[in-house]
């Protein structure tokens, strides 16, 4: 069994944001300027190496290679992608490929089907969760291409993930995937990408589904993925805003069983040691919104606690399974929504050591 922490790449400057908010603007600028906002409440967090661009491959290697040397034995890239375009792929296409550890670290990709937000902090209490103008439009001839991509730049790789010898990837979300492109044609797409896959050479997908809802669920063996898994399964969404962390770790632990049953599949385990997407909203007090970027806050979380998370994880058997299955952890760097591996000044390197 193999741990592999998802990676986000939106730690360097794009034109995209450049225009929207400022040139140069990062979510470091987030992180950097959230204060608590109610008693206890663990803002900021400060990364105890510093602030880094995500480019700089001596930088971010350098926290790659930490969290290798403690137990990360893989990398899951989110990978923006909107019919062609894309965001963000400097920080593995540089930072990371452009590394001197890109050869030796197994790493993969996970489609994150959602363009970056336009506004951040948030400030618009009635605006939408997930803004229309952030969705990802995709067909059968778009997953061709976005798949041919990801196999002609990483699948090759003699580094990149496999499950039972074949290229994995997961895509983010499942559900948002499946509705775009309807049941028949979600099955099509997958199956398409597969043929171009065996008619050029590369190996077949293991193609995970993250997150599908109680609707999907059922449906993803039918339509073609391998197994499933989450990104972050830890907070009840529509719980109290504050959440013990021991408490959910242990209830999102009781239901990983569930999802394999219910799809039919292997379920590769999600933990996080954290969630508290406060940076990314504005500060309204307790006048807040009920809903993302502002609520749930985890709270009481610890290294002790996430090692415990670890364990459960590992110890996990899916009733379905695969020979050589991952646990994936959210994340390594997802500074701005209070979910990560990196040293931070609150508990130094806490984190890693309990992994390792």
């Amino acid at each position: 069994m193999r741990t592999a922490a998802y990676v986000y790449t939106g730690w360097h400057a794009i034109a995209e944001r450049d225009e929207a908010f400022h040139p140069g603007f990062t979510e470091w600028e987030l992180v950097r300027n959230c204060q608590p906002r109610f008693e206890g409440h663990a803002q900021p967090k400060v990364p105890l190496l510093g602030e880094y661009d995500d480019r700089d491959p001596i930088e971010f290697g350098k926290r790659i290679t930490l969290a290798h040397e403690h137990g990360v034995d893989a990398f899951v890239f989110g990978v923006f992608w909107c019919r062609g375009k894309r965001v963000f792929e400097v920080g593995l296409d540089q930072g990371f490929l452009g590394s001197a550890y890109s050869e030796r670290l197994p790493f993969a990709c996970m489609w994150a089907n959602r363009m970056p937000r336009r506004v951040l902090p948030v400030r618009r209490t009635d605006a939408p969760v997930i803004d229309p103008s952030r969705a990802v439009p995709s067909d059968q001839d778009d997953f061709v291409q976005f798949v041919a991509m990801l196999a002609n730049n990483y699948f090759h790789r003699q580094n990149y993930v496999t499950v039972e010898g074949r290229s994995y990837l997961s895509i983010y979300d499942s559900t948002f995937f499946v509705q775009e492109l309807g049941i028949a044609g979600a099955r099509a797409a997958i199956s398409a990408a597969r043929r171009w896959l065996r008619d050029h050479g590369h190996r077949d997908l293991h193609l995970a589904a993250i997150e599908p809802n109680q609707d999907v669920l059922p449906l993803v063996r039918d339509i073609g993925f391998d197994s499933v898994t989450h990104y972050v399964l830890l907070p009840d969404w529509k719980g109290p805003f504050e959440q013990d962390y021991r408490h959910y770790a242990e209830l999102r632990a009781g239901e990983w069983q569930s999802f394999a049953d219910t799809s039919g599949l292997p379920y590769m385990p999600a933990i996080a040691p954290g969630w508290d997407a406060s940076p990314r909203g504005a500060d309204f007090g307790n006048k807040r919104p009920d809903k993302y970027p502002w609520s749930p806050v985890i709270t009481g979380e610890h290294p002790e606690l996430f090692a415990a998370a670890v364990h459960r994880a590992r110890a996990f058997r899916s009733p379905t399974a695969v020979d050589d299955p991952l646990v994936l952890i959210a994340s390594l760097n997802e500074w701005s929504e209070g979910h990560y591996l990196e040293p931070d000044e609150r508990f130094g390197t806490a984190w890693l050591e309990a992994l390792r």
